[in-house]
C-alpha cells in the first residue's frame, strides 16, 4: 500500500474533494424581492412564492416587452396586482381592440331590450337601397366579423390599410360613413375577416337606435349615457372613458380608456355570465353566444377571442395550456383581459409588446394561468 503521504494519494483525494464540491445539485432560484412578494395577496388561491415569481418574470424578463399593469383575480378576489414604473391603480389604459368586446356587450343589451334583432338585416340606411347586396348583412355577420365587406386590417404600408384610413386619415371625421361605404368582396357570412371598421358600424347602429337626432352631440350623449347607466356605473367601472369621432359615433373598435381594475371588472362580468352582485346587467344568453365559436372561425365568437384550437401556430391565445372554454378581450400591442371560467380566473395584462414579444409574453402569461387548476365549474 502507498503511504498516505504519497503524491498519487494526495492527487486522488484532492480531485475527489473538488468533484464533490462542484457536483451539480438542485439549482437554487434567486431570492424574490420585496416588490415581487408584495404583489401577491394573502390568500391568492395558488402557491404564493410561485405566483410571485411568475408575476415578477412577466415584468422583468427580457424579450416580453413592457408590462405596465397586471391583475390576477381568483373567484372574484384580487390574487396579485402589480404596476410598472410610472403607472398605478388610477392610471387609465387605452383599450385598443379590447373595446370591441365592450361594444358587443352594449349590442347585447340592446338586443335584450328588444331594440335590435341578431339575425335580421343590419339597420344601415345606406345598405337598404334597391339591389344593394349589403342589405343581406345581419347583425350576427357583423358581430362575427363575417360581413363580406372589403377590408384590410393591417396593410403594408400601414397608411393604406382600411383601419388606419378610417381612424386617422380620410375617414376620421365620420368613421361610420367611411366603414359602411366599403363595397362587398364576399357573400355575407362567407368568410371571417377581422375588422375594426366593422365594430364602428355596430357602434353607429347603436347610436341610431338610441337617438333620433342626427347631430353629433345627441348621438354622443345617447350612447355615453346608455353605457354609463346600463353598464359602467352598475358595474362600478367609473373610470371608463369612451371616445367618439366628430360625427358623434363611438369609436367602438379601438378607443376606450379605463384603469386596470375596471378592465378586470368587465372580465369578471363576462366570467359571471353577465351578472354583477345579483343583477343581470347583460342577458346571460347573450354572453353565452359571445363565447361560442363562429362558423369557420373557432378562435372567434361575437367580438371576443376564444381559446379554441385552430391548428394555426399563430393562435392569439394558448389553447394548449388553458381550458378551451377560456376567452379574452385582446388589444393592439399586448392588451389582454383573459377569462377562464373553469379556473375562476380573470387576468388583466396591459402594456406594450411587439409581435415577436407578444408570443413570448403570452407563454409567460400562461405560466401564471397554469398555477390555477381547472375545476370544471
Amino acid at each position: 500500500m502507498f503511504p498516505r503521504s504519497h503524491p498519487l494519494i494526495a492527487l486522488v483525494l484532492a480531485t475527489t474533494s473538488l468533484a464533490a464540491c462542484g457536483s451539480p445539485g438542485p439549482a437554487e432560484e434567486p431570492l424574490l424581492s420585496e416588490e415581487a412578494l408584495a404583489a401577491v395577496t394573502e390568500n391568492p388561491g395558488a402557491p404564493t412564492k410561485a405566483l410571485a415569481r411568475e408575476v415578477d418574470d412577466l415584468f422583468r424578463m427580457e424579450g416580453l416587452g413592457e408590462t405596465r399593469a397586471l391583475i390576477v383575480l381568483h373567484d372574484g378576489t384580487i390574487a396579485a396586482e402589480r404596476y410598472g414604473e410610472g403607472y398605478d391603480p388610477d392610471t387609465r389604459f387605452v383599450s385598443w381592440s379590447m373595446a370591441k368586446t365592450v361594444t358587443a356587450l352594449m349590442i347585447g343589451q340592446l338586443v335584450g331590450d328588444g331594440l335590435l334583432r341578431l339575425d335580421q338585416p343590419a339597420p344601415v340606411p345606406r345598405w337598404q337601397r334597391s339591389g344593394d347586396p349589403r342589405a343581406d348583412i345581419t347583425l350576427r355577420h357583423l358581430l362575427q366579423m363575417r360581413s363580406g365587406l372589403e377590408h384590410t386590417e393591417a396593410g403594408d404600408p400601414p397608411y393604406e390599410s382600411s383601419e388606419v384610413r378610417m381612424l386617422f386619415l380620410d375617414g376620421r371625421d365620420d368613421m361610420a360613413d367611411y366603414a359602411t361605404a366599403q363595397p362587398p368582396e364576399a357573400e355575407p357570412g362567407e368568410k371571417f375577416e377581422y375588422s375594426s371598421n366593422t365594430t364602428v358600424i355596430l357602434a353607429d347602429i347603436a347610436s341610431r337606435v338610441l337617438s333620433d337626432a342626427g347631430h353629433a352631440e345627441a348621438r354622443r350623449r345617447a350612447v355615453k349615457d346608455y353605457l354609463s347607466a346600463r353598464l359602467f356605473e352598475p358595474l362600478g367601472a367609473t373610470s371608463m372613458v369612451p371616445e367618439f369621432d366628430r360625427a358623434g359615433t363611438l369609436i367602438g373598435g379601438s378607443l376606450m380608456h379605463a384603469t386596470a381594475r375596471d378592465w378586470a371588472k368587465l372580465g369578471e362580468l363576462m366570467r359571471r355570465k353577465g351578472s354583477h352582485r345579483g343583477e343581470q346587467l347583460v342577458p346571460r344568453s347573450w354572453v353565452a353566444q359571445m363565447v361560442q365559436p363562429s362558423p369557420g372561425s373557432p378562435q372567434y365568437g361575437l367580438q371576443t377571442w376564444l381559446n379554441r384550437p385552430t391548428g394555426d401556430e399563430d393562435h392569439p391565445l394558448f389553447p394548449d395550456r388553458a381550458p378551451h372554454s377560456a376567452f379574452s378581450m385582446i388589444g393592439h400591442m399586448g392588451q389582454y383581459v383573459f377569462v377562464s371560467p373553469e379556473q375562476g380566473l380573470t387576468v388583466v395584462r396591459l402594456g406594450h409588446s411587439n409581435a415577436e414579444e407578444r408570443k413570448a409574453m403570452l407563454q409567460q402569461l400562461a405560466d401564471i394561468v397554469e398555477l390555477y387548476p381547472a375545476e370544471g365549474r
